[in-house]
């Protein structure tokens, strides 16, 4: 990802607009490129600002709800591998057991002379 990418996709990021695939792509960017992850600080700290602004909250640790945003996409990201690998395994586990059956039915015939 390029840096005007990244750029183009802050906005996106802090509403929660990217897709899993962008969002992936995002985070490894500005962790490694501290110009970007400056342009996603000073914009989230204006929308955070304004957010609490709205809803006269008291929180003012921006910085730190941007690590919290940041670790909380990462999580995300981690639990979305995590099922997919479940989903393979289950799929891998699923095909087994219809070889299984299969081979397992094939030999019943053949006992009782229906094939071969």
């Amino acid at each position: 990802m390029t840096c005007k990418e990244a750029e183009r996709l802050v906005i996106p990021y802090i509403n929660g607009e990217l897709t899993d695939e962008e969002l992936k792509e995002f985070l490894e960017h500005t962790q490694s490129c501290a110009d970007c992850m400056e342009e996603l600080e000073i914009y989230f700290t204006i929308e955070a600002g304004i957010m609490q602004l709205d809803s006269e909250t008291g929180n003012y640790n921006i910085k730190g709800a941007l690590e919290a945003a940041l670790e909380q996409s990462r999580q995300r990201l981690q639990l979305i591998q995590l099922i997919k690998i479940a989903r393979y395994a289950v799929s891998t586990v699923c095909v087994m057991a219809l070889v299984i059956t299969v081979l397992l039915q094939c030999r019943i015939w053949l006992q009782l002379g229906l094939i071969g």
